[in-house]
């Protein structure tokens, strides 16, 4: 009996370090944060909160950041569950390819990205002036909130292939040759077997998704210098900028974007929870 009690007390001793970078990295950041979003120049009370829903500006920052968020998540995903599941199908050089440059392509991101985009897309980029010249485009801006959809769904695609590539796993090809003997159509195989066993990896790879949209900055400040209303652009400017310094409304900022990644979280789970139900 003491061996495994030894071997328990080993595995708690080696979370230790876990648990010290978890907290000191993760958690007193966190503590920090939601304690300053609640100083005021009068005390403490939730005025920064107040302030930034009773604003108008504020309140457009919100708005752009989960509409870019939610829909390039979701062109993210979906592309990239067409890219999984053609990997699973074509040679496997190819596969181990294309996986490898998903790989190198899902940490290209920030400047230079953002300078990519700008030589391809921008006002005077090569693609844009080739469309202009077919004739297939009047005009295109980058830096509106359309070009922003854009661009972070780009960098969205690699690490959606990469999060679902493993998932397709679970799906057996008995299953489809079973269904198809039984006289399913693809249609109906898909609809009630490939989608409801993919459900909770499509579901968990759209949150993270989501996630990563929601704090980016380096990308969108890079190609707006720090112009577009987000979010992340709104507290940077209030913790480094030199005219709108006001770290305590940008940990009010910040523990906003906090409760929406929340929020999305529950509905996540009580999504999952549901599915499993319905599986049953």
């Amino acid at each position: 009996m003491s061996r495994p009690r030894s071997g328990k007390g080993w595995a708690l001793l080696c979370l230790v370090p876990f648990a010290l970078v978890f907290i000191v990295f993760q958690i007193a950041p966190l503590a920090w944060v939601a304690l300053h979003s609640l100083r005021t120049d009068s005390g403490w009370g939730l005025d920064n909160f107040v302030a930034a829903f009773s604003s108008r500006f504020y309140r457009q920052a919100m708005q752009f950041s989960l509409e870019i968020s939610f829909w390039s998540s979701l062109f993210g995903i979906i592309i990239a569950v067409l890219g999984s599941y053609s990997l699973r199908r074509v040679d496997s050089k190819l596969r181990d390819f294309v996986s490898a440059f998903a790989n190198m392509t899902s940490n290209f991101a920030g400047v230079p990205l953002a300078f990519a985009f700008i030589i391809l897309l921008g006002f005077n980029g090569s693609l844009t002036m080739i469309l202009k010249q077919a004739g297939l485009i009047d005009d295109f801006n980058l830096y509106s909130k359309t070009g922003l959809i854009i661009l972070y769904t780009y960098f969205q695609i690699p690490l959606g292939v990469l999060l679902l590539y493993p998932a397709f796993d679970a799906l057996r090809e008995d299953w489809r040759e079973s269904s198809a003997l039984l006289g399913a159509s693809a249609w109906q195989y898909w609809r009630h077997i490939g989608l409801p066993v993919l459900t909770p990896a499509l579901l968990g790879t759209f949150v993270i998704l989501l996630a990563n949209a929601l704090g980016a900055y380096a990308t969108v400040y890079a190609l707006t210098t720090g112009n577009f209303n987000v979010l992340p652009i709104r507290i940077a400017a209030m913790v480094a900028g030199d005219i709108s310094l006001n770290p305590d409304l940008a940990a009010a900022l910040a523990m906003i974007l906090v409760g929406m990644m929340t929020l999305v979280t529950l509905v996540h789970q009580w999504l999952l929870k549901r599915s499993y139900h319905v599986a049953r």
